[in-house]
């Protein structure tokens, strides 16, 4: 059976995952309804977090398809995809264009040599225009540095929500039929007769869990055929040798695991049997084979401390509160999670490193739902030292917003020590690109939202690390702080609420050195959220107001990683997400500034 291996990239939101599932309900591999975004995060959010393997057939040949997340904080999730597929399908939407994200992973495919086709989705959007798009994609390619055969890329026009596709603008909307014989005949095939009775050699590229099994590597097998029971040795990068036997292995149909007696090279496979196996490993027949080279994975860019959570209402809500219980979870987490990493030297804090506020989120997401209490502290950036010079991380944003809003954003980002390299319009929205540190666009993304509206898109993309950009201002509000133990009053919040935005309602549970909202002047403030009206039994007109509360800014935990402060923790349980001082009396908070 012939075989082809494919990756769906590109930026977050421009429909691959729709895409992908339209593909497979067409040949028959998912039934309607059925998404490769099967986690909850992942379908509440509408975003691909983890990357996901898929099989389908079409005319006697399997296509082996991974859906890749588009968001930058999971792009370590994509690089380690693209070293297994022979090419991909690049996923543009119509009216946005090429985006930071669609940079970064048509960079990573570019370098490695791959092919693309180019898939110019969502044609039916009102702005689209495809043309315009095709052109950018182009001027993209040429400036990434593309081969003229990595330029000449075949284009695609497609509708994925409606499952359809389309050599030309101009022919009729069917099905995915044009796509799907455009995979056949532009990617190579990667089964070959020769290389699979040559010794084994295959190398994973992404890690699973099973309960049962243990640690489970997704592989490509390069040479060879693999079968259950074999004796393999496993190399790292270093040349460092250790030996294994397979127990089971798994091939993909449609979404599900299907058990294997053997596969041949070219294939996607699941392997168990080698609990200590990682990512970038060569699993090997002969002990003297030389490893494969090592798939490199960008580094995180910020640390952020993870603490029992001490505070008065600690475990109140969680089933895990311990230290113990934390760390269990993050090494766990740490098997299969690629781009995170921690520092597990302390006992009572453990340092965690991420790719981003949002990779970081969803990990306090995913540990709340499982019951597990936590508080951490500000997120910071990872500072380097290189020749004797500070270094830290930029990024590229580029935001599209309606051309009334430009003013307040190029204000916004040049407070926050970022500089203007472009700006264009087009039908009265700018599409503006700064550069700038980490630091600066951190706590930055909800304010963006509140000046524009909601009608922006900001999207970023990391550079790399340069030299340190200097003091940045980053907060401009304070914190209100409760200075009382007790149930928050709906008279005591009316009072508060026109020296800042609240976090919270009347009857909501409060404690000494919580963070109850901001102040717009950017002050800390002390407040009373307890405090009722003092009743008597005299009334006069006009002292009975009636009380107009605004609703409050709930927290959540991506808007709790923005506003927090450096002196705060960010406390997340099972039911609530709260921010508090890291010294929770007035006495306290006095002493430890001294």
């Amino acid at each position: 059976m012939e075989i082809r291996n494919i990756a769906i990239i590109a930026h977050v939101d421009h429909g691959k995952t729709t895409l992908t599932d339209a593909l497979m309900r067409q040949t028959g591999a998912s039934k309607e309804g059925v998404s490769m975004d099967s986690n909850t995060l992942e379908q509440e959010r509408g975003i691909t977090i983890y990357a996901k393997n898929a099989a389908i057939s079409y005319k006697d040949t399997k296509i082996n398809i991974v859906d890749t997340p588009g968001h930058a904080d999971f792009g370590s999730e994509v690089e380690r995809v693209l070293r297994s597929i022979d090419s991909v399908l690049l996923v543009v939407d119509a009216a946005e264009g090429p985006m930071p994200q669609t940079r970064f992973v048509l960079k990573k495919s570019l370098e490695l040599g791959i092919k693309p086709i180019v898939v110019i989705n969502k044609i039916d959007k009102p702005a689209a225009d495809p043309k315009r798009s095709e052109e950018q994609v182009l001027e993209l390619f040429l400036e990434l540095g593309a081969t003229d055969e990595q330029a000449n890329f075949p284009v695609i026009y497609a509708v994925g929500r409606s499952g359809v596709a389309m050599r030309a603008l101009r022919d009729e909307q069917k099905d995915l039929t044009p796509l799907l014989d455009l995979i056949l005949e532009y990617v190579p095939s990667a089964a070959s007769p020769e290389r699979s009775l040559m010794p084994l050699v295959l190398q994973p590229f992404n890690l699973a869990y099973d309960n049962f099994l243990g640690r489970i590597a997704i592989a490509r097998v390069y040479e060879g055929t693999v079968r259950p029971g074999m004796s393999v040795f496993v190399k790292k990068p270093n040349g460092e040798t250790r030996s294994g036997k397979l127990t089971k292995i798994f091939t993909f149909t449609g979404l599900l695991r299907t058990e294997a007696t053997e596969v041949q090279a070219g294939d996607i496979v699941l392997i168990a049997g080698l609990p200590q196996i990682d990512i970038g490993e060569t699993v090997c027949e002969k002990e003297d084979r030389e490893a494969l080279s090592a798939i490199a994975v960008d580094e995180p860019t910020i640390v952020l401390q993870f603490l029992v959570n001490n505070s008065p209402f600690a475990g109140r809500e969680g089933k895990y509160v311990t230290s113990r219980q934390l760390r269990e979870y993050l090494l766990r987490e740490i098997e299969v999670n690629v781009g995170l990493r921690v520092d597990f030297a302390s006992t009572d804090s453990f340092a965690v490193y991420g790719r981003g506020e949002l990779h970081i989120a969803i990990l306090l997401e995913n540990m709340r739902r499982a019951g597990y209490e936590v508080q951490v502290s500000q997120p910071q950036v990872i500072i380097k030292e290189e020749d004797g010079k500070r270094m830290e991380p930029f990024e590229e944003v580029m935001i599209d917003v309606p051309a009334v809003y430009q003013g307040v954003v190029i204000e916004r980002l040049g407070v926050r020590g970022f500089i203007l390299k472009d700006m264009k319009q087009h039908d009265g929205n700018v599409r503006i690109i700064f550069e700038g540190p980490t630091r600066g666009i951190l706590g930055y993304r909800n304010q963006f939202i509140i000046d524009t509206k909601g009608e922006g898109i900001i999207a970023s993309r990391v550079l790399g690390f340069k030299s340190y950009a200097g003091e940045i201002k980053r907060r401009a509000v304070g914190s209100m702080i409760s200075m009382a133990n007790g149930k928050a009053l709906g008279y005591s919040l009316w009072g508060l609420q026109e020296r800042g935005v609240l976090y919270i309602g009347p009857a909501a549970e409060v404690y000494e050195g919580m963070v109850i909202g901001n102040t717009s002047k950017g002050e800390e403030m002390p407040v009373n959220p307890t405090k009722g009206k003092q009743l008597s039994n005299v009334r006069a007109s006009g002292t009975d107001e009636a009380i107009d509360l605004v609703p409050p800014l709930t927290l959540t935990i991506e808007r709790g990683l923005e506003v927090i402060s450096e002196d705060e923790y960010l406390e997340v349980t099972p039911k609530s997400v709260r921010l508090r001082k890291k010294y929770l009396t007035e006495n306290e908070r006095s002493k430890a500034k001294r």
